[in-house]
């Protein structure tokens, strides 16, 4: 039976319960890893002055992480091919639970919240053939597995809600991996494939680039409006300069994004990561082993290059993009180029990812 007494009691245990939104940590807008000069590993919370809002560690490598969309509250992802993804309370680094994919089966380095939180999805693959998955995970009840589908594709890597709330849109790499060593097995056969599902996995479209079958496709970017930008890798001969970059719309044909020959060759055939600007009028991909960003019209259009070291993190931002390298650095890049915004003690990781995507 509830008092008088016990019912006062509990309004005032609730508001002496700290607070746990992403003000409790400082407001970060992104979340990065990074390589701390100990050698230990962190997640950190970036705000969009480029200034740490918060650092906790990690018990290997990270790859990329989300973002509760209301608690402070990220998943970190293993990076690929991983056992482990932690959800880690941001204000003091506590692992809350610890998700393991089921047997023989690998996590492969990023996630995403449904917009109300209540869901998590995580990209997977079988250990035996790559055969790609989609885990669905219970993020109001303590993250139990409640279920899965079929990525329909081969090596999943990076996936999205659409703006519909209806939809997950999936980055099938197309690379069949070891088991063992990671080595590569199928480049001359692959079929990455850009992927369009119901939420409970039913396949609504998928679309491929045979011309360019051999370029894996990675990660994702995606516009309010239902743009999508997928950046890609190459893994065919080396030395070649195919495009890195395409844009789709659902039931429409990709878009290839071309820059010129030279700049194409200093890519190095890797795309990195994948942004729109903080307005939506352009897109950029980026490259570590090349130390360039390619800004890109949303046309798909070329609109310049940025030269910067190990740069590799990018995200929107209300000056045009944020991006972070491997040097510590945090940039603002914009029509006008780069500039410095920050820099940490800290080798930032391959991706920016902003908390509210």
């Amino acid at each position: 039976m509830t008092t008088r007494r016990t019912f006062l009691a509990s309004l005032l245990a609730a508001s002496a319960t700290p607070a746990v939104g992403w003000a409790a940590v400082g407001d970060p807008t992104y979340l990065a890893a990074a390589r701390l000069p100990d050698d230990s590993y962190v997640l950190a919370g970036l705000r969009e002055d480029g200034s740490t809002a918060f650092s906790v560690p990690l018990p290997a490598r990270g790859h990329a992480a989300c973002g509760h969309p209301t608690r402070a509250e990220a998943v970190g992802f293993a990076r690929r091919p991983g056992t482990y993804a932690l959800v880690i309370d941001c204000r003091d680094g506590a692992v809350l639970h610890r998700l393991t994919p089921p047997a023989d089966r690998q996590f492969n380095g990023h996630g995403t919240f449904s917009p109300d939180g209540s869901l998590l999805y995580t990209v997977e693959q079988a250990v035996e053939d790559s055969a790609g998955h989609i885990g669905i995970w219970d993020a109001a009840a303590g993250y139990a597995r409640i279920g899965e589908f079929a990525s329909h594709g081969v090596g999943p890597h990076d996936l999205r809600v659409m703006p519909d709330h209806q939809t997950l849109v999936i980055a099938n790499g197309g690379i069949q991996t070891d088991r063992w060593d990671r080595a590569k097995l199928n480049t001359d056969t692959m079929r990455p494939s850009l992927v369009y599902t119901a939420l409970d996995g039913t396949l609504l479209e998928a679309q491929e680039l045979p011309e360019f079958h051999q370029n894996s496709i990675r990660h994702l970017a995606l516009r309010e409006d239902g743009l999508v930008g997928f950046a890609m890798q190459w893994e065919g001969e080396p030395g070649m300069a195919p495009p890195l970059l395409a844009l789709h719309r659902r039931g429409e044909e990709p878009v290839i994004c071309e820059a010129p020959l030279a700049d194409e060759l200093a890519m190095d055939g890797y795309a990195g990561s994948v942004a729109f600007s903080g307005d939506g009028s352009e897109i950029a991909i980026t490259s570590p082993r090349g130390g360039r960003i390619h800004r890109f019209s949303e046309a798909g259009r070329f609109l310049g290059a940025v030269s910067r070291a190990d740069v590799c993190g990018l995200a929107p931002h209300a000056g045009g993009y944020m991006a972070s390298d491997g040097l510590g650095g945090v940039l603002l890049v914009g029509p006008e180029g780069a500039r410095p915004l920050a820099r940490a003690e800290a080798a930032w990781d391959n991706h920016l990812v902003p908390i509210a995507l």
